[in-house]
This record gives structure tokens, sequence and C-alpha cells, in this order.
């Protein structure tokens, strides 16, 4: 036993969360386990231990496999810049900034970095489930493909095919993969699963039987919806969900164009005392709201533009004249500040940017990027926040002088005289129990005793049962070698 992959028959159908409960299973079954994506594309990132940042999903399969998570699970990151370029990282540290186009051409060079962590992992663990990215049925890409067969060949890596009922469609998108695939892919199919199943699984029957015979394959069982996936990391911004169920302190969260680390939310959207709604384009900023969220974001000039032409500025200019409350979190704090300052160009073209101006605080971008797990302490609280910092540009100012935690003797964030405007580097610092608590409560709402933490390793040793219960586990992880 050495490695199996899942591979999607589309995008979207729930690579991730499969890989997750199977890294779960494994180690349950007293496997040393790993995850592996050889490329991801994602704007929602973590910071490893060994001091890079791979995509979130591989951070929470990291949790689920019992590991700290480190650069090698996920070697390649693409985070998005614009329409049609993004951030090329490769072991944790940004290599250069590619269009779309151009990156076909990078590709030859990243895969021996791809095989190199792979091996690594192969050789430090018993099992290494890999997750593919997209699907291989996007066969105009397979020239050079690093994430899906092209990576599945070279390491000799046996595939598991996933469809998702719930989309509609997937004896055709599981026959449909097999049609157009090269005879070579398709050999290194072991067959395949369905996703998201709702209602009555034998209905489906006919339909599991008719992929069967069509394909060869032979099927692992099929896996019904898990609504408590929502309780995890999302690693999509489509994925974000409109509100909270919760009631009290009403917090509202932009949503940006190039929204990054967003999971910065989830532990506040599963507060009871807490109702939080994510403000999308064309929706003005409730009145009522008791606090503002300005998210991180991959592009701080070009989402600010962003924020000015949906009229968010001026919502949050006459929220501040009611006495509402804003966070700013890395780039949604750098927003808060009089001028944002690009000379190089990293973010877009090169040049300056009026800021908001509610923050003393001035930002200029630079290369060099801060990634960085911290534990700091908040001014406000006096409470122990655990986090990360992962952003370029550095800021500074008068309002510096009133920070918004302390990171050992170093200031960190800046605020208001009285903090009703506070901006942060601070990413994840909603997961420290005992500061999310007190910041609620500083509102007068009614913080939950729940652990956010717990909470998370709980949903995952639910999904590892749930996936027993309805996949041949046996089976699948036979499929290693």
């Amino acid at each position: 036993m050495t490695a199996l992959m899942i591979q999607g028959a589309g995008s979207n159908v729930g690579k991730s969360l499969l890989v997750a409960g199977l890294c779960r299973a494994a180690r349950r079954r007293g496997l040393s386990v790993a995850p592996f994506k050889p490329q991801n594309m994602s704007n929602n990132a973590a910071v490893t231990v060994d001091g890079g940042e791979i995509g979130r999903a591989q951070a929470l399969q990291a949790q689920a496999a019992g590991l700290e998570p480190v650069t090698d699970m996920n070697p390649i990151l693409l985070k998005p810049e614009s329409e049609i370029g993004a951030q090329v990282v490769v072991h944790g540290r940004r290599l250069t900034t590619v269009k779309a186009r151009d990156y076909a051409d990078l590709k030859p060079r990243l895969l021996p970095r791809v095989l190199e962590s792979f091996g690594r992992l192969k050789a430090a663990h018993d099992l290494v489930i890999v997750e593919g990215a997209g699907s291989p049925a996007e066969v105009n890409l397979r020239a050079g493909d690093i994430a899906n067969m092209g990576f599945a060949r070279a390491a000799d890596v046996p595939v598991i095919l996933a469809g998702d009922i719930d989309r509609g469609g997937v004896i055709a998108q599981i026959v449909g993969t097999q049609a157009v695939l090269d005879p070579g892919d398709a050999d290194m199919i072991a067959g395949f699963l369905i996703n998201k199943f709702r209602g009555d699984v034998s209905l489906f029957d006919d339909g599991y039987r008719l992929i069967e015979a069509q394909t060869g394959w032979r099927g692992f069982g099929v896996l019904p919806f898990f609504a408590e996936a929502a309780r995890l990391p999302a690693e999509d911004a489509l994925d974000l969900r409109g509100r909270s169920a919760g009631q009290g302190l009403k917090i509202a969260c932009l949503t940006f164009e190039r929204i990054a680390n967003f999971d910065d939310l989830d532990p506040l959207a599963q507060e009871p005392g807490v109702s939080l709604t994510m403000i999308r384009a064309g929706q003005a900023i409730p009145g009522d709201t008791d606090l503002v969220i300005l998210p991180g974001t991959k592009s701080t000039r070009a989402d600010l533009a962003y924020l000015r032409s949906e009229g968010w500025d001026v919502d949050l200019a006459a929220h501040i004249r009611r006495g509402g409350h804003v966070l700013g979190l890395c780039g949604g704090y750098q927003m808060l500040g009089t001028a944002i300052h690009d000379p190089e160009g990293i973010e877009g073209p090169p040049g300056s940017t009026e800021g908001l101006g509610w923050l003393g605080i001035e930002t200029v971008m630079s290369r060099d990027k801060s990634l960085e797990r911290v534990t700091a302490r908040h001014v406000f609280t006096g409470q122990e926040v655990s986090g990360y910092e992962i952003h370029i540009g550095q800021s500074d100012g008068p309002d510096r002088a009133r920070p918004f935690a302390h990171v050992g003797d170093r200031p960190e964030g800046a605020s208001t005289l009285y903090g009703e405007i506070q901006g942060t580097y601070l990413h994840g610092l909603f997961a420290s129990d005992t500061f999310r608590r007190a910041y609620i409560e500083g509102f007068g709402a009614v913080a939950g005793a729940a652990s956010y933490g717990a909470g998370v390793d709980a949903v995952l040793d639910d999904l590892a049962e749930h996936m027993a219960r309805h996949l041949d586990l046996d089976a699948i992880l036979a499929t290693a070698r």
C-alpha cells in the first residue's frame, strides 16, 4: 500500500471532502496517512509548520490525518490575482506571476518539483491519498498536465473517479469521461464512486449498474449527501453561504471579487449568538449591522475599487456615523488606511490608490511576503490569539500606536482611539475560543461554549464513519499501490 488518487468527473464534485474522510478513516485503522494535491488553485491558503503556504483544503486534510500541514502536501499553489493571471507558489513560496496562457510553458518545469514532494511523503508514511484538480475530462489541458492523469501516469498512482449526482447528469459525467480519455489514462482508473446523493439510494441502482456496464469499471459505492460538511472550512468562495442561522450580534462581511482566507469567518458563523451575513454584489450593508468585516483579498487595490463600485464605501460611512464597528482583516485592514502604494506593480498596474481613510496608516506593497504562525494578545480583550500572517505589504502610520494586538513585544495592526475601527494582519484569529468569546461578549452578545477546533475534529470523525457505512472502504484502500 503506497498511494491512491481521487479525481473528479467535474469541478466541485467533493474531492477535497472525500480525501479528508479517507485520511481520517485510514488513520482510525492505524495507518500513517498523508494528503497530497499536486496542484491547487485557491486564494484560501494556510501557513504550514515549515513556513510556507498551501491550499486550505490540504491543511484540513492534514488535520484529518493527524498531521501538521507541510508544503509537500501541496507543492504547487495557484492564487488568482485577475481573470487571466495567477501567482505561482512552489513549495510554499512565491515563484512568479503568470497569465493562464503562459502557465502551460511553465508546467514541465514544475512536474519534477511535484514528484519530489510526493516521494518525500511516500517515504514518510504508509499511505498517501492524492487529490486531483478539476477533471481529467478536460483533455484540452492534458499536454503537460501535472494535476490529474499527467501526475497519475508519472507517479504510477491508481485513480478512483468521483461523480457528483447532486448537480445531475452523473451517468454522463463518468461514462463521458471514459469516452474522451486517452486509453492509457483510462487504464489508470480502478473504479468510480457517486457522491452527494439525496434520498433513497436504491433508486439509483439501475443507473449504478449502467455505469459499471458501460465503462467496465467497478463501483465503490454511493455516498449520501453529508450535511455536516457545512461546518468544515470551505476552500472555494462559491461555497460561501449567504448567512448563518444564529441570532444576536449582527455581523456583515463584504464579499470581495478576490476574497481570500475567508475561513476566518467560519467560527463566527457557527456561533448561536451571531448572525453573520455575506454581503454580495448589488446588496447594501443593512442599517442594523453591529460589526462590518472587510476580509482578506488577493488584490487589495482592485477589490477596493470593487468596494466603491458597489457603493459600500457610502454604506460604511453611514454605518460608522451610527456608531457601528468595523474590523479589517489583512487586505481589508489595508483598505481602511489612507493610501495603498504598489510602486512595482506586484498586484496589478503600478501606482497608488486612496484608501477609505478610517485608519491612520499607509501601506506599501513589496515582493517580500510575510508567512508566519503567531501567538498574540489582543489589546482590547486581553485574550491570547493564535493565528497566522500571510500578506505582502507593510503598513505604518499614527494609528499603529494603538495596535490591535501584541506579538511578543511587537505591536500588530492598528485601531482608532476607542477601538470602534480596528485592523489586523492576523488570520485565523476567531478559531481561538477564549478570544472569540470575549470579542463577541464585548458587544453585549452571548457567546457559545463549544470549541471550534474540537467541533471540526468531531465532524471529521463523523465523515469517516459516514463513508465507512456507505462505501466499500476495504476495496478503496486495496486499490493503493
